[in-house]
């Protein structure tokens, strides 16, 4: 049985120490996406890096976490605008409703939306049903 949650939903990115942040789930989008204030790709040793720090220093949430990975990918997508642009694409663990899984999220400038995290179709297909009357389930079903 799939899980019903809202138009705006709590998650925890777990590596990256980030726990209960706001996310807006988006059905038009086909990749999630998180606000990254910095990011940068550097070489160490002949391999490549990507440092990057989620959420931006007026977020609550924010921690001065600098996050290094070599498991990253460039990916064109479309932005909201309808402009195609270049994003770097990065993997780690999410937990939502009590359950962990693996989930892709593109790093974006997010600065100017009222949510740090979009939640694409990708993270959703198979896990998740939408009722957009609804925000927060997670948060509701926690306090019981």
């Amino acid at each position: 049985m799939l899980e019903i949650i809202g138009r705006k939903e709590k998650i925890s990115l777990i590596e990256w120490g980030l726990f209960n942040v706001s996310a807006k789930v988006d059905t038009g989008a086909y990749t999630s996406s998180i606000h990254c204030d910095y990011v940068r790709e550097r070489e160490t040793e002949g391999k490549k890096i990507l440092e990057f720090l989620p959420l931006s220093p007026q977020h609550k949430q924010f921690k001065y976490n600098l996050i290094s990975t070599r498991q990253f990918a460039r990916k064109k997508v479309k932005n909201s605008f309808g402009h195609v642009e270049t994003r770097y694409k990065v993997r780690t663990k999410v937990s939502m409703f009590g359950k962990e899984f693996d989930a892709e999220f593109t790093l974006s400038e997010r600065s100017g939306m009222k949510t740090p995290l979009l939640l694409g179709r990708k993270i959703l297909k198979g896990r998740f049903l939408i009722d957009v009357d609804k925000i927060y389930l997670s948060s509701l079903r926690a306090k019981k």
